[in-house]
């Protein structure tokens, strides 16, 4: 029985109070969400949306996708023959519904909990989960291929993508696939949730085209044969019949309009309106904080936040975005631009004070830095922020258009290493694995705010060794350690880490945030008579080459910490620098294994990777036990 399994098993279950949850308490499966008379059905999303407000207020998550997306989740399970008809829902947050009928009602209050019920589809958690969706824009292409090796049999496909999720360029490779006449006999059906958001309010030329479409009236007559709509648009250009758009919160209209799509063969497209939020007053008034809130009152709408009497260090994005206003207010050179992070990023900041030097480009991480590649050419100095597991998307474009270019760009990594309760897909494991080998790149990790102010600012000065170089930042997701952070901005020496304790035998060798982690476990050893070096290294490439030769030639013991996986990450490349100065001491690396980390709050995580003071005290205390 695996972790996942096991939690699940023995983890409390939440008896419904059947009086509220009538018709949710009998539907265990869509089996049985088919025997409750269509007349009831809007009772049933009544009842659903409800219940995902229940959970998420008192256990948080993802709120806003999934209130939209309710009545259109019943009236697909209602008339489609799940799991042998699929559903690829694009992405996860719009899937909570989908959850709570497929057979796990009773385990959603785990929802994103350490052991528990995963935040997105998840394929080895139901059959009902046809496909993974953590990241955005590929329930298109994963439709069709399920439809093409399925085009012998009736099975139906369903493609659910958000209009915000339609900017990123595999969308637009699927859509051209898919409208080839070769697939015009697939069943293949696309459905465009258009609520006219990603996290924030969407951007660009395909949403307002959208926006243009006329909208089919309730009382519309689809009884005939051509109950689309007759205006050419977008996807008939690309051969898709395009039907719409039509009111998704309009159950009747919509289970009318899904019985006459599920019966015509082709690849065809049903535009829906629906509200993220819907059925909140107050997430459908404020749609980027309800997106994912932290517990609430859902009386009153009062997110919960921690209480505390003490000041509290601010989080590393607030960081990153206060002290990008500061040094673009000095350097005119700068621009910021984000696929679809302005609010998370804290890039909002920038685009406040310089709306006209700030791009949100939509979820287009590819475009993002081939766009930010063309602002470098003429001069322009882009600070391009993306999610470090987001930026795996766009590695051809760092590679080709910036790297062997030699373009100076500043990539700031934002939720780099464990991210908690999004899971394997949210985690920024791989970056200093799969940067770390490319020429023409610098790689740095701040060990605190005022690193990363400090680094923030060495990135953007005039100096000879980043004229062809991009610079790349990563930091974590959530609070830093230092309160007073503001202060007055030094240059970093590029390529030079330093030392913060002074000892004697054993070394840590740390980069980015966990050296916090590490000095904390430097004070409990020391209380047992243990008196580590702490190193942080800063710079993952270059490399302090002569403070290693130093640390290799006076210790006996180095142990190299990191937020990444240990295939091919840092303590790989201090590895690489013992071997070929043919060092032999004892080297240790402490980090991510070669697997997916799942969900769970960050102490959790970090608790069963080895990676908190406590942890990486009781390592050394049994390596010395046992080297002894």
């Amino acid at each position: 029985m695996s972790n996942k399994e096991l939690f699940l098993h023995t983890e409390k279950k939440i008896p419904l109070d059947k009086n509220t949850y009538h018709y949710i308490s009998q539907i265990n499966l869509p089996a049985d969400l088919k025997k409750i008379a269509e007349t009831a059905l809007p009772l049933v999303c009544e009842e659903l949306r409800q219940f995902i407000i229940d959970s998420v207020s008192q256990f948080g998550g993802h709120l806003g996708a999934s209130l939209g997306t309710v009545e259109l989740t019943v009236a697909l399970h209602y008339l489609f023959d799940t799991p042998n008809d699929m559903i690829v829902w694009d992405v996860g947050h719009q899937a909570y519904g989908h959850k709570i009928l497929t057979g796990r009602r009773d385990s959603f209050h785990t929802n994103r909990r350490y052991g528990g019920v995963s935040g997105f589809p998840q394929r080895e958690e139901s059959v009902y989960d046809a496909f993974g969706t953590g990241h955005s824009s590929t329930s298109i292409s994963a439709a069709l291929g399920m439809a093409v090796a399925n085009q012998a049999t009736d099975k139906q496909h369903i493609a659910v993508i958000g209009d915000g999720a339609m900017t990123a360029g595999m969308v637009f490779e699927a859509l051209n696939n898919a409208g080839a006449s070769r697939f015009k006999d697939l069943n293949l059906l696309i459905i465009l949730n258009d609520n006219g958001m990603s996290i924030d309010p969407n951007v660009g030329a395909l949403h307002e085209h959208l926006q243009s479409l006329p909208s089919l009236p309730a009382s519309e007559n689809i009884d005939n044969e051509d109950f689309n709509s007759l205006k050419a648009n977008f996807f008939t250009s690309l051969q898709i019949p395009y039907f719409g758009k039509i009111d998704g919160h309009d159950l009747p209209l919509l289970l009318k309009m899904l019985e006459k799509l599920k019966k015509q063969k082709g690849v065809k497209l049903l535009h829906i309106q629906t509200v993220k939020g819907k059925g909140y007053h107050v997430a459908e008034d404020d749609q980027v904080t309800w997106h994912a809130p932290n517990t609430f009152n859902k009386v009153t709408g009062k997110i919960r936040k921690r209480e505390t009497t003490e000041p509290q260090p601010p989080k590393y994005q607030d960081v990153f975005g206060e002290t990008l206003v500061e040094l673009a207010s000095q350097n005119p050179q700068i621009v910021g631009v984000t696929p679809a992070m302005l609010s998370g990023s804290s890039m909002r900041l920038l685009s406040k004070t310089f709306p006209a030097r700030t791009f949100d480009v939509g979820i287009a991480e590819q475009h993002a830095v081939t766009f930010s590649a063309g602002l470098a050419t003429q001069g322009f100095l882009p600070f391009c922020n993306i999610y470090s597991t987001f930026i795996q998307r766009a590695y051809d474009q760092v590679v080709h258009d910036i790297c062997v270019q030699k373009l100076r760009v500043v990539f700031c990594l934002d939720r780099a290493g464990l991210v908690g309760a999004d899971g394997a897909t949210h985690h920024g494991a791989f970056d200093l694995a799969f940067f770390r080998c490319l020429p023409n790149l610098i790689i740095a990790a701040p060990m605190n705010e005022v690193e990363l102010r400090n680094l923030l600012y060495t990135s953007q000065l005039n100096l000879p060794i980043l004229q062809n170089n991009a610079f790349i930042i990563r930091y974590p997701r959530g609070n830093g350690v230092v309160i007073d952070w503001k202060q007055t901005f030094e240059q970093i020496p590029i390529g030079k880490g330093r030392q913060i304790i002074d000892g004697e035998q054993i070394a840590f060798l740390t980069i980015g945030h966990l050296g916090n982690q590490a000095a904390k476990a430097c004070e409990i050893l020391n209380k047992n008579d243990i008196f580590p070096s702490l190193y942080d290294m800063r710079f993952v490439k270059p490399l302090d080459e002569s403070l290693l030769h130093e640390i290799f030639k006076k210790y006996q013991i180095i142990i190299t910490v990191e937020d990444g996986c240990l295939q091919g990450g840092f303590g790989s490349a201090i590895t690489e620098f013992m071997a070929d100065n043919q060092y032999f001491k004892m080297l240790k690396r402490l980090g991510l294994p070669d697997h997916f980390v799942e969900h769970g709050e960050m102490h959790e995580l970090y608790e069963e990777y080895g990676l908190t003071a406590e942890k990486m005290a009781m390592f050394v205390m049994d390596l010395k036990k046992s080297n002894t």
